[in-house]
């Protein structure tokens, strides 16, 4: 693959450029009907395009100041779990207002009492009839408090393995008996919630795929999400980035302390890698891929990155930099001070960064699941032969 982007007069940035010429202005649902908020996604909600085509497409948007509707978990998680095994039904039903931002979707999976082990899950979901009765908690619910959907997972058999019993819905969060209640963070924004079932009826139709096969799903999504979370921007890809710090340096002046420029060059080699990791993804998915480890690694890069972004930046501004309102060099806050506060949360959300790295310890490397505890043995122990142990 070539990795540089095609010159001005390549016939996708023209096709682009016209349309922007004929939308100056364009709505969340302009966007959508173009295509141009998911081009990638096959017609007629996205363009089926390229990687590079893709990308043209970013650059154009990014040039002319347009912005995509901003619906992450709707756009990122939801959009691409429906279209994986969603009915023909639910996909035309869903997917235009959510690629346009008219319905901004949330996720509840995560519980108070399942921490990293998600398929411990407690909320249940009992079927009456043509409806299901959903009771249970969720936690870290990102938009909750706007959001019209929800995906959620519920344990519907549970006399059988963890991993089997889960079933995958789309949940109206108008439905009675849904409570949210707030987190405020120590940024002093409210982005999480609490979210609250008690006796939740959501219509039959809504069930994704198959009754208890909803794991499956869920790993589609999480897969999904990761790689949603791992974009360019520094704050899950809601910005600023390496370049914008770069930038405001380039546009400072030179940074005399030779640490200091290291770490400046380190951050751009990062990015780079990133974009590159960028580029396999979406060629995979073009493919018709589902994200594998892959997802897990580029978070585990993404998020790490992220934080050294926003601690340079504060690095950057020297003993001010304990100020909320200096930014980088001296300069302005922006969106630096929320964004150094905000960045501790980068490797805990989506996945942990150790969730991530037994992720890929298992997936790539092989390495096995656990310890084998009925025989007292541990992986180290098989590497090195049989071995006895006292009782």
């Amino acid at each position: 693959m070539d990795f540089e982007l095609p010159p001005d007069d390549d016939p996708r940035r023209v096709e682009v450029r016209r349309w922007l010429a004929e939308h100056p202005r364009p709505s969340g649902r302009d966007l959508a009907v173009a295509g141009y908020v998911a081009p990638h996604w096959p017609r007629p909600w996205g363009l089926e395009a390229d990687p590079v085509h893709q990308l043209v497409i970013d650059d154009e948007l990014r040039r002319a100041g347009v912005r995509r509707p901003v619906n992450p978990i709707g756009i990122g998680w939801a959009g691409p779990t429906i279209l994986h095994a969603g009915t023909d039904d639910q996909k035309h039903r869903y997917l235009s207002g959510l690629l346009s931002g008219d319905d901004i979707w949330c996720q509840l999976f995560s519980e108070p009492g399942s921490g990293s082990d998600l398929a411990s899950l407690g909320t249940r979901a009992a079927r009456d009839g043509d409806e299901w009765v959903v009771n249970g908690q969720k936690i870290w619910t990102s938009l909750a408090q706007f959001s019209r959907y929800g995906i959620l997972i519920a344990r519907t058999d549970p006399e059988v393995a963890k991993h089997r019993g889960i079933s995958y819905f789309i949940c109206p969060m108008d439905a009675p008996g849904i409570e949210v209640r707030p987190i405020i963070e120590m940024t002093g924004e409210h982005t999480f919630n609490e979210v609250f079932l008690t006796d939740v009826r959501i219509p039959a139709e809504n069930l994704v795929g198959e009754v208890n096969q909803g794991w499956t799903l869920a790993k589609v999504t999480l897969g999904n999400e990761r790689v949603s979370l791992s974009s360019g921007g520094a704050l899950w890809g809601a910005g600023p980035s390496a370049e914008d710090l770069l930038a405001l340096v380039r546009a400072g002046g030179a940074v005399e302390d030779p640490v200091l420029r290291l770490r400046l060059v380190d951050l751009h080699i990062e990015a780079e890698l990133l974009r590159l990791i960028r580029l396999r993804t979406v060629s995979a998915r073009i493919r018709g891929e589902q994200p594998g480890p892959e997802a897990s690694i580029r978070k585990i890069i993404a998020d790490e990155h992220g934080q050294r972004i926003m601690g340079l930046a504060k690095d950057l501004a020297g003993a001010a930099g304990m100020l909320t309102d200096v930014g980088p060099l001296g300069g302005p806050p922006g969106p630096w001070h929320h964004g150094f506060l905000f960045a501790p949360a980068l490797t805990v959300g989506g996945g942990t960064g150790e969730v991530q790295r037994n992720i890929v310890a298992e997936r790539v490397l092989g390495l096995p699941h656990d310890i084998d505890v009925e025989a007292g043995r541990t992986w180290a122990d098989t590497r090195r032969g049989p071995v006895l142990r006292a009782s």
